[in-house]
């Protein structure tokens, strides 16, 4: 991770566009903590907010359409071999289910939930969502998302940044970066693991009350 991190830091917006473009396409890229390692670039004066917000939503919108028209093509089988490899089989098939039944918001929701945001674009493809409900819902979510993964980047150096400066100086440059990867490691994680667990909750749910909708009309 802190290679890819260190790419961001190196190579500015080339290195956000490959990072989230990959993320989009299907490849498990810790997509959000670059987001995130960005806007606090953009706090710090390194890098501009109006860019890193082009970059970032071109080529999130990019990589789900053409991770859509990869699950298009070779179809539900080869994405859920794909697949096996970053989710359970169960959440697999809540995935699968999620997204036949919720179409657009599916996908627009998948952007906010970790493991799920990698296969949105190809699940929605395999299973046969309509491209234009597809495209619907990647653009709402790149919209919603990029701005919030870069502005909690930009928020922690607004709120820690004084206190980032002093450990640089007490650390050294090395010190400084394990220590700004390191918070902003975890807050995006407890960000992340809570928006999954009301997604995951509102999902279940859902899918329970469509089994017993189903069990009540066979009866």
């Amino acid at each position: 991770m802190s290679d890819i991190n260190q790419l961001i830091t190196d190579w500015g917006y080339a290195g956000i566009f490959f990072v989230v473009i990959l993320g989009n396409i299907g490849v498990p890229v810790p997509e959000e903590t670059v987001l995130a390692v960005a806007g606090y670039l953009v706090w710090s004066g390194r890098l501009q907010l109006l860019p890193v917000l082009i970059v970032a939503l071109v080529s999130a919108v990019a990589g789900d359409n053409f991770g859509y028209w990869l699950g298009r093509y070779y179809g539900r089988a080869a994405v859920e071999r794909y697949a096996r490899w970053l989710l359970k089989p169960a959440r697999l098939v809540v995935a699968e289910s999620f997204v036949s039944r919720y179409g657009a918001l599916a996908v627009c929701i998948a952007q906010f939930v970790g493991g799920f945001r990698f296969l949105a674009g190809p699940l929605a493809g395999a299973v046969g969502l309509p491209f234009r409900s597809f495209v619907r819902g990647n653009l709402l979510g790149a919209v919603l998302f990029v701005p919030y993964a870069v502005g909690l980047g930009y928020a922690i150096g607004y709120g820690l940044g004084p206190y980032i400066a002093h450990a640089q100086h007490a650390l050294g440059g090395i010190g400084h970066v394990a220590l700004l990867l390191a918070i902003i490691v975890v807050v995006v994680l407890v960000a992340w693991r809570t928006i999954a667990r009301i997604v995951r909750l509102g999902v279940m749910r859902a899918i329970r009350a469509r089994v017993r909708r189903r069990h009540d009309h066979s009866i």
